[in-house]
């Protein structure tokens, strides 16, 4: 039995993968059309966007016809068999060359491996679209890269995706495709999502295997819909021993229960402002002020917190990061080495370059005392509330806010510390501001309570006011 229903192409890009799967199962859509539709969207926004660094159409259709024929003959190998996915270029996926966004890495091979979070997805029988852009080595909350050159947010061209997941934010905006694989190791998912107005979540460490490992690296969904991160989690959160920082498994349905938190009676630390790094936007500020007393409308108990970050943290938070980044790139060649984005250049040599062990151990030790704090100042609430950058998004030509090579992290104080602590914490869109730019609010967890994020993530999208259209740049 074939296919009982076409709807219209145009049409596809407005579904959740959750809808998707439905169609699927009742027969009413194909994998290999909503294949095909997403390739004809990619093929229309990426001149303007430039969120894609790797298009695998024919290998997508491909794996869509495979799909088709599992799903005609009732064989899924998961709920998510056939739903497009594109993958974030450092998540490597077999085959495919991952310069990790820079020209420094031109020419060198492919990968030989999918990495856990690929291998995931494909094992799953997703339709992988192909691989979407980042910055120089991740190492910018931008969508400026020396290869890619610029990626820019759907909602205003003129405007910044942030970073490192910049094409993985944009895609997803866009409708390219409903899932969207993106690294956080401070702020990296959950940045593009408050300026591209979509959800995402940055898992417990270990929680999702990743390979290699790193201290605070984590690879997230990222969706237009809570509950599509939730199905993702149950692909992507499966084991993997290539990770020897992985979790004890949890072989759990993210998506059960998500419908059925009660905030009476929860008890939500609210994060107003860090206090360090850049000041909080006045919208941006009102935006999570809206969120909080929306929740202590339904009865949760909101109490404000103090900061628990100081201006020594976050920059011993910056010296860490230049001093590992300043390692790497020293190992470079002299003409690679040139072809890295000078911000980058500037930013990993400026003062690392003259570090000594001290130096970079007294760093480490900042980083392990904004770990401490944050699961102490944490630790009193079931969530915490806060907004998820200080700002709206800036110029899309800018590596970071301000240009400043030698300050350029000021705007990760929100994001950064769950990252050293390994709490989970999502960002969702709340509203939008005056001039239609996304502003999103973040939600933390104690560590390895992601369920309980995702569930707050659904509550809020419940009770945030109405959402404006998905962005169409003319």
């Amino acid at each position: 039995m074939g296919w009982r229903y076409h709807a219209p192409m145009s049409e596809f890009h407005t579904l959740s993968a959750a809808e998707l799967c439905a169609a699927y199962a009742a027969k009413r859509l194909s994998p290999v059309e909503v294949t095909r539709s997403a390739l004809a969207r990619i093929a229309r926004f990426e001149p303007k966007l430039n969120a894609m660094y790797l298009v695998t159409g024919e290998a997508a259709l491909e794996q869509a016809r495979a799909s088709e024929k599992r799903w005609l003959e009732g064989l899924p190998l998961s709920a998510l068999d056939g739903i497009p996915v594109t993958i974030k270029e450092n998540i490597y996926t077999k085959g495919d060359f991952a310069p990790i966004g820079t020209a420094a890495n031109e020419g060198l091979a492919a990968a030989g491996f999918d990495a856990p979070p690929a291998a995931r997805v494909r094992e799953a029988g997703c339709v992988m679209l192909g691989k979407s852009t980042m910055p120089d080595y991740g190492m910018l909350s931008s969508g400026l890269s020396s290869i890619h050159g610029i990626t820019r947010n759907p909602w205003q061209l003129d405007r910044n995706t942030s970073g490192s997941s910049s094409g993985a934010g944009a895609a997803a905006a866009i409708g390219y495709a409903p899932l969207n694989l993106g690294t956080d190791i401070g702020g990296s998912v959950r940045l593009p999502a408050t300026h591209c107005g979509i959800f995402a979540l940055k898992p417990s460490l270990g929680r999702v295997p990743v390979y290699p490992p790193y201290l605070g690296r984590v690879v997230g969904p990222m969706t237009r819909t809570v509950r599509d991160s939730a199905l993702l989690m149950n692909v992507l959160s499966r084991p993997d021993a290539r990770d020897f920082m992985s979790l004890p498994v949890e072989m759990r349905d993210y998506t059960a229960g998500l419908e059925s938190l009660e905030p009476k009676g929860l008890r939500i630390g609210f994060l107003p402002d860090m206090k360090t790094g850049l000041a909080v936007h006045p919208e941006v500020q009102a935006a999570a002020q809206a969120a909080v007393k929306a929740l202590a409308a339904h009865g949760a108990i909101v109490e404000e917190m103090k900061s628990f970050v100081n201006d020594g943290m976050l920059d011993g938070m910056s010296r860490f990061f230049e001093a590992r980044s300043n390692n790497d790139f020293l190992q470079l060649p002299a003409d690679r080495q040139r072809k890295v984005l000078p911000f980058i250049t500037v930013w990993c040599t400026w003062r690392a370059g003259g570090f000594t062990g001290r130096d970079v151990r007294e760093a480490y030790g900042q980083v392990m005392a904004m770990r401490e704090a944050a699961v102490a100042a944490c630790q009193p609430y079931a969530l915490v509330i806060s907004p998820t950058s200080p700002i709206l998004p800036y110029e899309a030509e800018l590596p970071c806010p301000g240009n400043d090579p030698r300050n350029a992290l000021p705007h990760i104080a929100f994001t950064v510390p769950y990252n050293m602590s390994e709490q989970p914490a999502a960002s969702v869109n709340w509203c939008a501001s005056k001039s239609g730019l996304p502003i999103g609010i973040q939600i933390v967890g104690r560590r390895f309570d992601d369920a309980l994020v995702l569930r707050m993530a659904r509550l809020v999208e419940k009770l945030r006011p109405a959402q404006l259209a998905w962005p169409e740049p003319a």
